[in-house]
């Protein structure tokens, strides 16, 4: 999968506003919750100029928190593993972190083997509260052990 990830634009955050996903993912969509921090947000784009997917990323030094969100009409294909590579890659590149984190609704285990067939592991769990879903149940996994 070659993929181009720049800076999300303008442009980029209102087609993603406009995102929906099937339930249970239809928690994921675009606008469920007013879009916070959109400078750590990054477009990912095809070879034909296609969004195709974002990325999150959230500096908290030494350690990086690391989203991601694949177009749902691409989501449950198999692209997933490549897709989640190619934002770890341009992470560990751009903010040389000590560890990478991300976050993952305890639900959603096709995203949950997609990070753990690329070596991450659950570190801790938490839940957190949407007015539209009432208290999510998260997985927090990382790249690395704790030192």
């Amino acid at each position: 999968m070659d993929i181009r990830i720049e800076p999300a634009s303008v442009e980029t955050h209102a087609q993603l506003a406009t995102w929906r996903y099937p339930a249970p993912y239809d928690f994921y969509n675009g606008d469920v919750e007013p879009l916070l921090n959109p400078e750590r947000y990054f477009g990912a784009f095809d070879e034909d100029g296609e969004l195709i997917g974002f990325y999150y990323f959230e500096p908290k030094p030494p350690d990086l928190d690391y989203g991601l969100g694949l177009r749902p009409d691409l989501a449950g294909r198999g692209l997933g593993r490549d897709f989640f590579l190619a934002g770890l890659e341009f992470a560990r590149e751009r903010y040389k972190p000590r560890r990478v984190l991300l976050h993952v609704a305890e639900f959603n285990e096709r995203a949950r083997r997609v990070y753990e067939r690329a070596g991450f592991r659950i570190v801790s769990s938490h839940v957190r509260s949407f007015e539209q879903f009432g208290d999510v149940p998260f997985l927090t996994m990382a790249d690395k052990e704790d030192e």
